[in-house]
């Protein structure tokens, strides 16, 4: 955004929004998109691999949860974006390249 509004020289005093910045330049935010996009490949090549990373991603560690909120993990992220609801079925799209 701070690059956006120094190529179309907007002072920072101006009270505009970044919704306004972002259609006054023709544009739309893509960085969730491609984080979300290159996780999804990268899963996907993890999980078609099946070695040790696969077995990291996919297990679970023994011993105590730590305290306070717990921390939202790439496949439930990944579940969520790709609107399958359930990691098993997030799991079985991230397999077909294709998809």
């Amino acid at each position: 955004m701070w690059f956006l509004r120094r190529m179309l020289r907007i002072p920072w005093t101006a009270k505009k929004t970044n919704e306004r910045v972002l259609n006054e330049a023709n544009t739309r935010r893509s960085l969730v998109r491609t984080i979300r996009k290159r996780q999804a490949t990268f899963l996907g090549h993890v999980m078609r691999r099946g070695k040790l990373e696969h077995l990291v991603t996919i297990g679970k560690f023994e011993g105590k949860r730590s305290r306070g909120r717990q921390r939202e993990k790439i496949m439930d992220g990944l579940a969520t974006w790709l609107g399958t609801g359930k990691v098993l079925d997030t799991l079985a799209a991230v397999k077909d390249r294709d998809l």
